[in-house]
């Protein structure tokens, strides 16, 4: 379900998961993704929906679960803050959307995704990713 390239990333990387089909999308869930520093808990599962076309198609936001807050403050991070319910459990929604033309058909990957997805966790608690 997944492309080869995005296999051996995950396979390289050393992170586990698993893959599942919902609603004609795969859902890749990084299983205990250790969280940069300033989140409690220190590790969450990510769920990435990856659209049908995809690598083609671009990601659009991602799930947590267990639910994750600015170890700081006791805040989630900004829209990061809604619940829903997927795959028979409860997800925290971060509602990122990707700028148009920074995704790039034929070029970008599941690696470039997760990159993202950390500069984002880096910068919500206020580091340079």
């Amino acid at each position: 379900m997944l492309p080869a390239r995005d296999l051996a990333y995950l396979h390289d990387c050393g992170q586990r998961y698993d893959v599942l089909a919902d609603n004609g999308f795969v859902c890749l869930v990084l299983r205990e993704y250790q969280l940069p520093e300033g989140y409690t808990p220190t590790t969450t599962d990510v769920l990435i929906r990856l659209p049908p076309g995809f690598p083609d198609a671009a990601p659009d936001m991602w799930w947590c679960s267990p639910a994750v807050r600015l170890a700081a403050t006791g805040a989630y991070p900004v829209a990061g803050d809604a619940m829903e319910s997927m795959l028979g459990q409860t997800w925290q929604r971060f509602s990122r959307h990707l700028p148009p033309g920074v995704w790039r058909p034929g070029q970008d990957s599941l690696a470039t995704y997760v990159s993202l997805i950390r500069a984002d966790f880096v910068r919500s608690v206020g580091g340079r990713p």
